[in-house]
């Protein structure tokens, strides 16, 4: 009998609020309810621990990165163990004290690294608009386009806007996975919903994150 070689792909939308422990035990059910549904990839939101915080220039909120592996990889690799699915995890990382990067990392039950990290992709291109400043927290990635393998096949994850820009040049994959964020720029800051097409819809302007990680801030 032929392997079936078809892989669902569950694309987790959800509401954030200002704690980020809320909105991982949040994304941790929701990976739990894709799973049990029959997915095989889950892809969560951009930046889903927070509510999407570029819309203003906040030293502060440098205090919601954190490192990877780390929290949110821990955490949300005990449930690709259990469940047996790849998650990609998109995440605020602190790399380095002062060097900060949009980053989605690829958790599979098969990597033998921490936390079951696959690989890592860095979002290469940065915005730089009202309501998305995103250049004032983020670090352009080093990485390059690049396909990694995984016990579900061969997964090439961008992020939001490097969408437009991905070169001939790319690895090919046959599952591209862009986890996007923005969405049309809003007339009226104080009332207008910003659109997500795989994740949280968020208000604009929004309150700063509550910080629930241990890890001490370098910025």
């Amino acid at each position: 009998m032929a392997q079936n070689t078809n892989k669902r792909i569950a694309l987790i939308q959800m509401s954030c609020e200002p704690s980020t422990e809320a909105n991982l035990d949040k994304a941790a059910t929701r990976v739990h309810e894709a799973a049990r549904a029959g997915a095989n990839i889950i892809c969560l939101p951009e930046l889903f621990r927070a509510q999407y915080f570029c819309q203003r220039e906040e030293h502060a909120l440098f205090d919601t990165a954190e490192s990877i592996p780390g929290p949110s990889t821990e955490r949300l690799s005990a449930i690709v163990r259990e469940e047996n699915v790849v998650v990609i995890a998109s995440l605020f990382e602190r790399r380095a004290p002062g060097l900060y990067h949009n980053t989605a990392a690829i958790l599979d039950p098969t990597a033998t690294a921490k936390d079951n990290i696959t690989g890592i992709y860095r979002k290469m291109h940065i915005p730089d608009d009202p309501l998305y400043y995103e250049k004032f927290y983020f670090t352009p990635g080093d990485l390059g386009f690049k396909a990694m393998n995984t016990s579900q096949g061969h997964i090439g994850t961008l992020v939001c806007w490097d969408q437009w820009y991905r070169p001939p040049s790319a690895e090919p994959t046959p599952s591209s996975t862009p986890p996007p964020s923005a969405g049309t720029r809003p007339k009226k800051p104080s009332t207008a919903k910003l659109s997500t097409p795989l994740g949280r819809p968020c208000s604009a302007p929004t309150p700063s994150p509550t910080v629930s990680s241990s890890e001490p801030s370098t910025a």
